[in-house]
């Protein structure tokens, strides 16, 4: 074969020397991590995210899905993406990025105030979103990583406080770049389970911002916001805070603290429902005898009051005594005068008696009145 024949058949089109190109790329560089700052970031049509990952020495154009960046950036941030090098068709070469995260202390702090700021707007913070926890749960969903020592101090508090709770875990990353996703899956499928946990709860121990950013992710934080089942989390430490926390309904400081805002110390309920029932007892006994001394003092104005009464009846019965008395036959009769007995006509025999005898006389004359 002669060089002008090879020559020829290494001849190939623009679009399949694109094509071998971006086979070539795909197979040195599947999936490349780039460290950079961000230039030129802009949205078009609500669709597309262009930007520019540059350092002292170069750029390179960006570009991803808008349902693909999952925490907000801007120009002068330091991000690390995750992307595939593409030629594109019209000759620029470019990264398709698969996923953003901060890079830094302080583009971490500007992209949790950017997502923040605009999740507020949207009112997912609202204090009247807010849902109080029931007081004695019975199902509890748990999304952490069974591994982790925070999980590990959350059960075995919840145990010692209160125990007999039924738990489910799902068993999660809860760091790193599967981990939001995963949480997002557990989430769901507990609020589609037929019967729902009383209670959503989210732990994990303490980490750097780096490592608690997977919280910030926007899909996540509105998941989260979107759970029929009553949210309580408990991330890191004190001084942390994600955005999970926010829209969650009770928020913990440490997954112990979820774990004693959760149920109560049985110890304390047993204390308490004791000093309860003293206070009762003693309040009922007091209440017993108040009204026992009532009851006397009203029995002994009810007697006054009978006593009073048959002493007015005996008075009125003596009264009416004395004057039937004094209205017999005998008393009058006493008095010198005589009942007359008989139809007083001439004529007629008539009987008179006195106090001591009976007179049987006729009738001669009378006299009318």
């Amino acid at each position: 074969m002669t060089n002008e024949t090879q020559n020829l058949s290494a001849i190939i089109s623009v679009s399949d020397f694109t094509a071998l190109l971006n086979q070539t790329l795909e197979y040195a560089y599947s999936s490349v991590e780039i460290e950079g700052e961000v230039a030129s970031f802009k949205v078009n049509q609500n669709k597309y995210v262009f930007f520019d990952l540059k350092d002292e020495q170069a750029t390179v154009s960006c570009f991803m899905s808008v349902w693909q960046l999952r925490i907000p950036i801007e120009d002068g941030m330091k991000v690390v993406i995750k992307a595939v090098p593409k030629l594109t068709a019209w000759g620029k070469f470019s990264l398709t990025v698969q996923s953003v995260r901060p890079s830094g202390a302080g583009s971490l702090k500007k992209s949790f105030e950017l997502l923040r700021e605009k999740l507020a707007k949207e009112g997912l913070f609202a204090p009247e979103r807010k849902r109080l926890l029931p007081r004695f749960p019975q199902r509890v969903a748990v999304i952490s990583s069974t591994e982790a020592a925070g999980y590990k101090d959350f059960i075995k508090i919840l145990d010692n406080r209160w125990g007999g709770v039924a738990v489910e875990v799902a068993h999660v990353q809860v760091q790193g770049e599967r981990a939001a996703d995963q949480i997002i899956r557990a989430i769901k499928y507990f609020n589609e389970k037929e019967t729902l946990a009383d209670v959503l709860v989210v732990v994990r121990g303490g980490g750097s911002a780096d490592d608690l950013s997977t919280f910030n992710d926007e899909l996540l934080v509105r998941e989260m916001a979107a759970s029929r089942i009553p949210t309580l989390v408990g991330i890191g430490h004190d001084v942390d805070e994600t955005l999970i926390d926010f829209v969650a309904d009770v928020r913990a400081a440490t997954p112990s603290n979820a774990a004693e805002l959760l149920v109560l110390d049985r110890r304390e309920v047993i204390a308490s429902t004791n000093h309860s029932l003293m206070r009762i007892a003693s309040r009922t006994e007091e209440a017993i005898g108040q009204q026992q001394t009532n009851i006397e003092r009203q029995l002994s104005e009810a007697v006054k009051v009978l006593e009073s009464r048959c002493q007015r009846i005996e008075v009125t019965v003596a009264s009416i005594s004395q004057l039937i008395e004094a209205y017999s036959p005998r008393e009058v009769l006493e008095r010198g005068y005589a009942v007359v007995r008989g139809r007083v006509e001439v004529g007629s025999m008539i009987s008179v008696e006195r106090e001591k005898d009976i007179i049987i006389a006729e009738v001669k004359d009378v006299k009318r009145t």
